[in-house]
């Protein structure tokens, strides 16, 4: 497995950027603190898709900040990603590793406790929990596993994890607390007014409770 920084991890959506350009909020995300960006755009054609990774990669590299393909491994070979996220009904991690290769980043989402224990048996590079909280970002995710279903699982996995679903500066820390290895957000950094400050933000609250 590859270590990767997963203390702020980025999940893009163009819907909640507030009309502004979606490279630009990351890029200002980035300066602020985001440790990895995963290109999540269901509602993007293949050749969107392709056109924001490239934009996307080439924002990222001076920072040495993984892009990350959202469930698309065409688009992630195509643009020569540094990752692939796969949920529990994307492809196959076997598959996915063999053709992205061993130097690739592979991150897997767990919904329950079953999930995390399958994920025990997969060379995968991290695991995101989700949803910890319930989320308008994502309708199609499983129950809130809330703070109690991020320890359960922190605890019996042996992979690195991130957070996911309705985490903001109000409730980062908690998700910290409980064992995650880092936060994954949407809006709170998409729909801010300021991204870069709001990355700063939750940057310092991640970074101050791994303290503690």
């Amino acid at each position: 497995m590859k270590s990767s920084d997963l203390s702020l991890y980025l999940v893009t959506d163009r819907l909640l950027a507030l009309g502004r350009p979606l490279v630009g909020v990351v890029h200002a995300a980035v300066k602020g603190g985001v440790t990895m960006v995963q290109l999540r755009e269901k509602d993007a054609s293949t050749l969107e898709f392709y056109n924001l990774a490239m934009q996307l990669k080439a924002c990222l590299q001076p920072y040495n900040v993984p892009l990350i393909i959202n469930d698309r491994l065409d688009i992630a070979l195509a643009c020569d990603a540094e990752g692939l996220h796969i949920g529990q009904s994307d492809m196959p991690y076997d598959v996915a590793r063999r053709l992205l290769g061993k130097d690739k980043i592979i991150g897997l989402s767990v919904e329950n406790v079953q999930d995390a224990i399958d994920a025990n048996k997969l060379d995968v590079d991290y695991i995101g929990i989700s949803p910890v909280f319930s989320t308008l970002t994502k309708t199609d995710t499983a129950t809130a596993l809330g703070l109690e279903g991020i320890r359960e699982i922190a605890r019996i996995s042996r992979h690195p994890s991130v957070g996911i679903g309705g985490i903001n500066q109000a409730n980062a820390d908690a998700i910290i607390a409980a064992g995650a290895d880092g936060i994954s957000v949407v809006s709170a950094i998409m729909s801010a007014n300021d991204p870069q400050q709001a990355a700063r933000e939750l940057k310092n609250i991640v970074d101050n409770t791994k303290k503690k």
